[in-house]
């Protein structure tokens, strides 16, 4: 039997499996509590086969700072909680509530409010104002309330407590000097800066009694200059054992290095274990650890050779709940991959609800499922897989729908799939010999195999079902009319943009490289410095001595619309592979061997051997205008409407699927 589906025990906890639901942030209702939404998300993981779900943070008060999340902080929240926990139970699955005293310094407040913090250290997000050091009387009521928090867990029915002490949070700026200044007991030597989250653990444990899990989630090193170094950190590891908690969570890095701590797509997998091994041979309790384990056999690989002891998988939950039974199972072909875009946080600093590119119904389970039963017969279960029926005729005669889809790209196998498992007959036309679309040029750079997992997964889907796939072929619009759809779906994607720039002749677009169509020489010049550039500059310098972007905004990736850890990573892979960056500069010609540029009057030539074209996309909607009013229901989508993310294709493939009638 694998090792991830071993029973085990934590305290009074008896665990089904060692496959755990990682904390992510949810959003409550106006009074804290949780919504009905986020019980129904919960729910699904639960029933998806996890063995233990770690809620996101609880604030335990929100008298010092507003709030951000859900709050636990007096009777009423524990009902919600209680709901939370009584589903999850029905499937099996286990819940420990995380608690935290505060996010400090991290708050997303606005420029102008100070929030408290350990010091007088800058805010995160508004590195111009001060954070005012939260006096030692209030430190002691936010023990209290972090006991307290605990006791209205366990009342309702919460099988193990996490303290939230990592990622840079409030608890980790009193145990790190860079952030720590204070020259009272909770300042200077470590176990003093350890004193609040120890007294934390303490006020848990006389809420919760003896035996009851408690876990806490640290991080033993932050991998920026002046954070924690991992010999403090395997230190702090050995005074929380210590303190008898049951479990250590490991976790890596915090905000200024955060694409550590929540995985990117340019991160490789298992790129946390080394640290958590560290862990792991300091202390004699168990240890979870995290950081793209989503392969099952770097998970099955990382328990099996002690690495850890319980999987913690976070966006890949949000990505597919039914991760556990798909590996019990031996279905890892139906595996939604986590793509590491980490829309799912963007989403949340946006002020939008949780959301996840390659699962449109994350977090809206109940309000987005597809209609069924549907006029075939044929609906999905709660995995999302379709259940069998007749796909011909309902009992009343009428006919089965019909839908074509034009191209292959994400956003038309999104629609395709959604479909045929609506039962509807389904042709799909695909210009090119394969599908994927765009999705090929996105996943072939080295660091981006998360995207090859998706093409393979939607492949898959398109493999096992009742859908009619058409290579090879081109739309043409008296084809489409003729074929009487009853609804057609424009998802013909993107072209390349060429900018008008004397000499383009001598370029190429990035794709004919990134797909491998064309080979690059020695000396590269990138024009366009947005994501795809970047991406694409990074790729080629696996190949190439010398690789420069040309941006003509003051830096790149400034209106790139993505979440700051994956603009650290990127940023960071930039310099580690030594790209040059020339920003703030407009091309003004292109020959065989040199870029010439203009910055300020003045003139830059960078010379080269190739010129690779990264100005953009455009939408191709030429078949829009012919096939207007001319087919019973046109809908265009993802980069055929305007050129975006993976999410608007997939999202926008679904829905238009979802509401038909």
């Amino acid at each position: 039997m694998s090792v991830l589906f071993e029973k085990t025990r934590i305290g009074t906890m008896k665990l089904k499996n060692r496959i755990v639901m990682g904390p992510m942030s949810t959003t409550g209702e106006s009074d804290g509590a949780y919504s009905m939404e986020a019980i129904h998300y919960f729910t699904e993981r639960a029933k998806g086969g996890c063995g233990l779900i770690i809620t996101g943070a609880n604030l335990v008060t929100t008298e010092y700072e507003p709030r951000t999340s859900t709050e636990l902080s007096n009777y009423h929240h524990a009902e919600r909680l209680n709901m939370l926990v009584e589903r999850c139970h029905h499937y099996g699955a286990k819940v420990c509530v995380q608690l935290s005293p505060g996010l400090g310094r991290l708050q997303f407040i606005d420029p102008l409010t100070s929030p408290y913090s350990a010091g007088e250290s800058s805010v995160f997000w508004f590195p111009s104002l001060t954070c005012k050091s939260i006096p030692a009387w209030d430190i002691g009521n936010l023990v209290w309330k972090v006991g307290y928090a605990a006791s209205l867990a366990r009342m309702a029915g919460a099988d193990a407590i996490e303290l939230l002490a990592s990622g840079g949070y409030l608890l980790d700026q009193f145990q790190t000097p860079v952030w720590n200044t204070r020259t009272d007991e909770y300042g200077g030597g470590l176990r003093n800066r350890m004193r609040f989250t120890l007294e934390c653990i303490e006020s848990i444990r006389e809420s919760v009694g003896p035996g009851f899990p408690i876990l806490v989630k640290f991080a033993p090193c932050h991998g920026f200059e002046g954070g924690r170094s991992l010999e403090e950190g395997l230190e702090i590891a050995r005074l929380l054992e210590e303190a008898e908690i049951n479990a250590i969570h490991v976790d890596v890095g915090c905000h200024e290095t955060w694409y550590r701590s929540v995985s990117t797509v340019y991160q490789k997998d298992g790129h946390q274990l080394e640290t958590i091994q560290a862990v792991k041979d300091t202390v004699n309790i168990p240890v979870f650890g995290q950081g793209k384990l989503f392969d099952p056999a770097v998970a099955e690989d990382a328990v099996a050779s002690g690495k850890l002891d319980y999987v913690v998988l976070a966006h890949q939950m949000l990505a597919d709940p039914y991760w556990a039974v798909k590996v019990k199972e031996g279905r890892q072909d139906e595996i939604a991959p986590c793509i590491g875009c980490n829309e799912c946080l963007l989403s949340g600093f946006s002020g939008k609800h949780l959301r996840c590119a390659v699962n449109p119904l994350c977090y809206t389970e109940r309000e987005y499922a597809l209609p069924g039963p549907d006029p075939a017969g044929r609906g999905t279960d709660g995995s999302g897989q379709a259940v069998s029926g007749s796909t011909e005729q309902l009992g009343s005669n009428r006919a089965v729908k019909s839908v074509l889809v034009i191209g292959g790209g994400p956003g038309g196998m999104s629609a395709a799939i959604a479909a045929a498992k609506r039962g509807y007959r389904v042709d799909l036309w695909e210009k090119s010999d394969r599908l994927g679309g765009n999705l090929w040029a996105a996943g072939l750079p080295t660091f981006k195999k998360d995207v090859f997992r998706l093409i393979a997964y939607m492949q898959h889907q398109i493999d096992s079902l009742n859908i009619s796939v058409f290579l090879s072929k081109e739309a043409r619009a008296g084809e489409v009319i003729a074929g009487n759809y009853d609804k057609v779906i424009l998802a013909a994607g993107s072209k390349p943009v060429i900018p008008r720039i004397p000499g383009t002749e001598y370029a190429s677009p990035a794709a004919d490289y990134l797909l491998g169509h064309k080979k690059p020489g020695t000396r590269i010049v990138v024009i366009g410095g947005g994501m795809v550039g970047c991406e694409t500059a990074a790729y080629m310098k696996e190949m190439a001595e010398e690789v420069t972007i040309v941006e003509m905004l003051g830096d790149i990736l400034a209106i790139a619309d993505h979440c700051l850890n994956n603009d650290q990573a990127l940023r960071s892979m930039l310099k580690e592979r030594g790209i040059r960056i020339v920003a703030g500069v407009r091309v003004t010609d292109i020959i065989p061997d040199c870029v010439i540029c203009e910055k300020g009057g003045e003139t830059i030539a960078l010379s080269c051997d190739t010129v690779i074209l990264a100005a953009g996309y455009r939408a191709s909607n030429e078949l829009e205008q012919a096939l207007d009013g001319k087919v019973k229901d046109l809908c265009v989508i993802g980069d055929a409407e305007a050129p975006r993310k993976i999410m608007n294709a997939i999202h926008e493939g679904y829905h238009a699927i979802r509401i038909m009638e």
